[in-house]
């Protein structure tokens, strides 16, 4: 390491003991967090998100460390915000208020040891947390049922062009054999969250352009809904023209992350189609 980064000495003693006190005051939030993920399907991928977030940093230590401490008062203000905003969440029994409050003390501990230059340096894998939390229920339902609706008028569309006769009846296709009900769990929000966090880390490792990742960002919405409602419509045809067991358990399981290695391979395509077109529009710049 050269003179210039270990010349610069953090202030590790304020580093460990702010440390501690985010520690102890958000363990049980913490704890929380890793139970639902643990249940919660939908949040699978969220055991990897502190992981990445946490190699990303490393993978940046060497200008962390090169940034020169300059601490702002504005830290303490949000840290002091956020532990407000942990215990009136506490009062209130309101989980996502308190998990929330975990990144706002998160930012203000950054802000009151480094300043703005080190939040910048690390604003990549702070955002990268924000995965870590699921999304409040009452948002959760507004974008599911709208996703559901969307799945299964596909899916409908796909098995009326292909002969198989089915009806519908909002989120529920009945057809020769059974009856298939799209519920929240086959919204495609699990893909979409899953799919918007791989984006970004597959951007970070294999694009350094910055916009790059809001393009792969922004491509992630399309590709999840349209590779979700394809999965219903699969589900589908399997069990109308092999077998209706290739509706349910296993099978079903397994249709779900074969659909999703597709979207993550369309994903690389997109990415692979912009990197070019990019490159075409800088060289005749």
């Amino acid at each position: 390491m050269s003179e210039s980064v270990t010349s610069l000495n953090p202030p590790w003693k304020a580093i460990g003991w702010f440390s501690v006190f985010l520690i102890l005051a958000y363990l049980p939030v913490v704890i929380g967090l890793v139970k639902q993920w643990n249940y919660d399907e939908d949040m699978g991928h969220a055991f990897f998100v502190p992981l990445v977030a946490a190699y990303v940093a490393w993978d940046s230590r060497e200008k962390i460390l090169n940034i020169k401490p300059e601490p702002s008062t504005f830290g303490i203000v949000l840290m002091i915000w956020g532990m407000v905003q942990l215990y009136l969440g506490a009062l209130g029994a309101e989980y996502f208020v308190q998990r929330s409050a975990l990144l706002i003390s998160l930012v203000g501990l950054v802000l009151a040891i480094g300043g703005w230059r080190l939040l910048r340096a690390l604003a990549f894998p702070l955002c990268l947390l924000i995965f870590m939390i699921p999304i409040p229920a009452i948002v959760y339902n507004r974008i599911t049922f709208p996703l559901q609706l969307f799945a299964s008028s596909v899916a409908e569309n796909v098995l009326l062009f292909l002969d198989i006769p089915v009806n519908r009846d909002g989120n529920v296709l009945t057809l020769a054999s059974q009856t298939l009900s799209v519920v929240e769990a086959c919204s495609g929000i699990r893909s979409l969250l899953s799919l918007t966090f791989l984006s970004l880390v597959y951007a970070y490792f294999f694009d350094k352009r910055p916009a790059m990742r809001w393009y792969l960002l922004a491509a992630t919405i399309p590709i999840a809904i349209i590779a979700n409602a394809g999965r219903v419509a699969i589900t589908g045809i399997l069990s109308e023209k092999v077998s209706p067991e290739l509706a349910r358990g296993f099978y079903h399981e397994v249709e779900g992350w074969v659909v999703f290695m597709i979207a993550g391979l369309l994903l690389a395509m997109c990415h692979l189609l912009l990197s070019r077109f990019l490159n075409w529009r800088e060289s005749h710049a």
